[in-house]
């Protein structure tokens, strides 16, 4: 058996780099990269691996691991999880920097591969520097806490274990079901030790994505229940843009007269303007999907997992014989809301029941009227929140739709945090499939200038542009450095309404009078964070990291903005100063969070029995 030595870093840049996934008869590449901050757990070892012979893989410096695995996830996001870059970091803080990011992809069924170093195997420079020491169980180190996050976990301690251990790790990348984060801990000493591998195992390994085809028992269930249903709803999910079926959900809801709802992962599988398009579904959704959503008798989820914000806290449902039939490849979300499953991969699904309902003839029970009414009612909607104005400064749904008008509708925009999804799941006007990148999984905050920079860099032709409020820049732009570093073009919007007002507005809706939300100077009569805003020139720290950057204060100022940084060549920063408070919120939907039932505070009690009233009203499981 021919072998090839090599150090075990080494080995597992040579065997990524042969990796390659083929769907529907297509090959790609499959791991594009690796980004990655060097310290002493990983710099001679994956380091040098990567200087001397990375092959095809590129390297990017990223400047915070948390804000690498953004960027990681966004890039497999937007390619739809057939490409993915891998990321490496240093033992002790900054391995543990990954865990947010790490769980942000595994919520979002991302394929993300992390490599972080680890303790010395041989345990000879005992402790070292950064080592998590464990008394009671000396094996623990700080990558164990990657272990509730992952989808696969492994630790390398011998060199030869890293070929069944990357098998493992491939076969969970590119699984469509079982994808998330995978870790793969390398103790420091090891990733420079030697074996002789066998040649065989750094050929090119083909993965395939095989479409699960949807049982025909599954089928014929599925269209016992909705050839009694007049009155159904689609509620289209990530799952649909994961397995290329916007083409097929279009076509199918066209055939049967059936409304389209979106959640935040599918919103942009269809265009705003089609007839049947209602928009975003919930908690964030549009007046009319929300309406069409408490009078449907059958909601058909397609690729989507019902999160609290879909499902408005399983509020939304009213009717009181609505069903419900899930189309999704994984099982675990197919069974959810007590509904009849079909287990299948979205697009082979799709037309595998279109074609068992035409057999039977069927069409829904929606008149044109019907839908059109409310449709037409919700366009009037957001182009008044278009165009609303206020004396006191730009408002936060104005600023929104002049963006709209102005990007084109092959642009991407990247969101994730703050009160600005909800704007955008209501309001956005998305014309082409996979414009509209929103990680609403984990709402996580920092997700956006990160992943706008991997959205970017999975879809360069492109213009991408990162929706990001004061908060989300705050804690995390580090790698808007990296945009500029190597000169990837992205716009980041950042709309400064001075704190945390997603959740101020929360706070006040459920009784409070706002506490501690916004960003505001200490005051020395109240002893609270009640005195003045405090002023940021966000442009200028955009300006002091390389960037282009403008500020808009006026409509006027923010198309004039717009313009400006679609010219510039490089990453730009968009300072937009809007009011706090006008965001939209509403449209007869309902979020549950829990009010104190006992409070000094009669607002506070009222707010509670209100939850109390609207729990009643929402479905048990």
């Amino acid at each position: 058996m021919k072998t090839i030595r090599l150090t075990m870093a080494q080995a597992l840049l040579k065997f990524l780099d042969q990796q390659v996934l083929s769907v529907d008869g297509e090959e790609v590449k499959f791991v594009q990269g690796v980004m990655g901050i060097f310290g002493h757990g990983n710099v001679t070892g994956l380091g040098e691996a990567l200087e001397r012979g990375a092959g095809e893989l590129t390297f990017l410096q990223g400047k915070n691991e948390q804000g690498m695995v953004h960027a990681a996830a966004a890039f497999a996001k937007q390619k739809n999880r057939r490409q993915i870059y891998a990321v490496t970091t240093s033992i002790g803080p900054g391995a543990l920097n990954m865990v947010t990011g790490a769980a942000t992809a595994t919520v979002n069924r991302i394929p993300v591969l992390l490599l972080p170093g680890d303790n010395f195997a041989s345990r000879q420079p005992d402790p070292v520097l950064q080592q998590l020491e464990v008394p009671s169980d000396y094996s623990i180190s700080a990558t164990d806490a990657f272990k509730p996050v992952s989808k696969y976990w492994d630790r390398i301690v011998r060199p030869e274990q890293l070929m069944t251990s990357l098998l493992q790790a491939m076969r969970v990348l590119t699984d469509p079901v079982e994808t998330g984060a995978v870790t793969i801990a390398l103790p420091q000493d090891v990733q420079a030790e030697a074996y002789d591998y066998p040649a065989a195992f750094f050929e090119k390994r083909v993965h395939y994505l095989v479409r699960r085809p949807a049982a025909p028992e599954a089928i014929e269930r599925a269209v016992q229940l909705m050839r009694n249903k007049k009155k159904p709803l689609i509620i289209a999910g990530g799952g649909v843009h994961y397995a290329d079926a916007a083409k097929e959900l279009l076509a199918f809801a066209e055939r049967f007269g059936i409304p389209v709802a979106e959640t935040q992962a599918g919103k942009s599988a269809m265009p705003w303007h089609h007839p049947l398009s209602l928009g975003g579904v919930g908690t964030t959704g549009t007046l009319a999907a929300n309406r069409i959503a408490a009078e449907a008798d059958l909601i058909i989820g397609v690729g989507t997992r019902f999160s609290d914000f879909t499902t408005a806290s399983k509020s939304a449902f009213k009717h009181h014989e609505a069903a419900f039939l899930n189309v999704n490849v994984s099982a675990f979300d197919a069974f959810k809301m007590d509904a009849v499953s079909v287990t299948a991969d979205a697009k082979t699904a799709i037309a595998a029941l279109q074609e068992a309902l035409d057999e039977c003839g069927y069409r829904s029970g929606y008149s044109e009227e019907e839908i059109d009414s409310l449709k037409s009612a919700w366009d009037r909607e957001v182009d008044r929140l278009y165009t609303l104005e206020s004396d006191e400064g730009l408002t936060q749904t104005r600023a929104v739709g002049i963006i709209n008008d102005f990007v084109g509708p092959s642009d991407v925009i990247v969101c994730a945090a703050g009160s600005l999804p909800g704007d955008l799941h209501r309001v956005w006007r998305s014309a082409e499939p996979k414009t509209y990148h929103m990680e609403y999984g984990f709402s996580c905050m920092g997700y956006e200038v990160s992943g706008a920079f991997g959205a970017a860099l999975a879809e360069p032709d492109r213009s991408v542009y990162a929706f990001v409020g004061d908060g989300s820049y705050l804690m995390l732009h580090s790698e808007f450095i990296t945009a500029v570093q190597e000169g990837i073009k992205m716009t980041v919007l950042l709309f400064d309404n001075h704190g945390f007002q997603c959740i101020h507005n929360l706070q006040r809706g459920h009784g409070s009078d706002g506490f501690g939300n916004e960003f505001r100077y200490r005051s020395k009569a109240t002893g609270r964070l009640s005195g003045p805003y405090i002023p940021f020139d966000f442009a200028a720290n955009a300006r002091s990291l390389g960037a282009a950057s403008y500020t808009a204060r006026t409509a006027e100022e923010l198309e004039h903005a717009l313009s400006q940084a679609k010219a510039e060549p490089g990453p730009v920063l968009v300072e937009i100063k809007v009011l706090p408070g006008t965001n939209t919120d509403g449209y007869e939907s309902w979020w549950h969070v829990g009010v104190p039932e006992v409070s000094t505070g009669s607002k506070v009690v009222e707010a509670h029995e209100q939850m109390r009233k609207q729990v009643k009203t929402a479905r048990p499981y």
